[in-house]
């Protein structure tokens, strides 16, 4: 009987080695920034099952020990200097990115009503071809592009750092333009 009550007891306690916070959750030290959460170096508290499923697997995470905040505190101004580099530099692409116009052949009508639409992924291939790599989910549409012309679409490359990429949509070549001949 000892035994069910020490195995009950530790369940009370929290899982071998994950310290609790003040609200009961699991207390972490974050090695790399997580979006919603916080920053590296910092200390957070989460549920017990997003940080065993999630941030200490996908090394986002590590236990807060006093061990490991003095380590990020001796890292801490590296890491700064690493978060600044990489901000000057998504800064850069940004404004790369402003300067730059693509343009994306599609299927369209005499009207210039495209018969399928433009969207993230044709957006991101072009961008590709061109050295730029940009994933899909970082282009933001308003919704799909569904007739020829002139866009300007918003790419967000994170740290609150956002640049406008004009998107000619053409026709593909050998098709009729609206008003022309072929």
């Amino acid at each position: 009987m000892n035994q069910l009550k020490g195995k009950k007891k530790s369940r009370q306690h929290g899982v071998r080695g994950l310290p609790r916070g003040p609200h009961g959750g699991v207390q972490l030290l974050l090695v790399q920034n997580v979006e919603h959460l916080g920053k590296a170096g910092d200390v957070v508290e989460v549920k017990r099952g997003y940080a065993v499923n999630y941030l200490i697997p996908q090394g986002l995470a590590t236990i807060a020990t006093d061990h490991h905040k003095r380590m990020v505190e001796k890292h801490k101004a590296r890491l700064l200097e690493i978060e600044r580099a990489r901000i000057s530099s998504l800064r850069q692409l940004a404004e790369n990115i402003s300067q730059m116009s693509i343009s994306i052949e599609a299927n369209a009508n005499e009207e210039g009503h495209l018969y399928g639409s433009v969207g993230p992924n044709e957006i991101s291939k072009a961008l590709k071809a061109q050295n730029v790599n940009v994933s899909p989910d970082q282009v933001r549409l308003q919704g799909p592009l569904k007739e020829l012309g002139l866009y300007t679409v918003r790419i967000h490359l994170g740290h609150d750092i956002e640049a406008d990429l004009k998107v000619w949509v053409v026709p593909t070549v050998g098709d009729t333009q609206p008003g022309g001949k072929k």
